[in-house]
């Protein structure tokens, strides 16, 4: 290999040679262009439907409350939109507690 070679030359043997690019001629630019209005139809479009909710998951926590120790208790439904059962059951007993001061657990069921 000749160490001697120009810049051309090395460009040659990596890429090949040159193929001359294609001539591209442009069109002249045409004359006046119509102006063009779009106008909305006049026909009335049917009602938009509206987006349907998407499922939240819920639950649904029964709690014993009452605010005297073995006295008369109240049985309290509390919905919270989790799925997870323990989340849902400390935020039913913490609302619970702000009314009441004997909070019990009695079931937690999905909706």
């Amino acid at each position: 290999m000749n160490p001697d070679l120009t810049e051309e030359e090395m460009r040659q043997a990596l890429f090949g040679t040159p193929e001359p690019a294609p001539q591209v001629t442009t069109a002249p630019p045409p004359g006046p262009v119509p102006e063009v209005v779009f106008t909305k139809p006049t026909v009335p479009s049917a009602p938009k439907k509206k987006a349907a909710k998407a499922i939240t998951p819920r639950l649904r926590v029964t709690l014993r409350v009452g605010n005297e120790f073995e006295g008369k208790t109240f049985e309290l439904i509390h919905e919270a939109d989790t799925l997870s059962k323990l989340l849902a059951e400390q935020e039913a007993v913490k609302a619970a507690r702000k009314k009441f001061r004997y909070v019990e657990v009695v079931s937690v069921q999905s909706m």
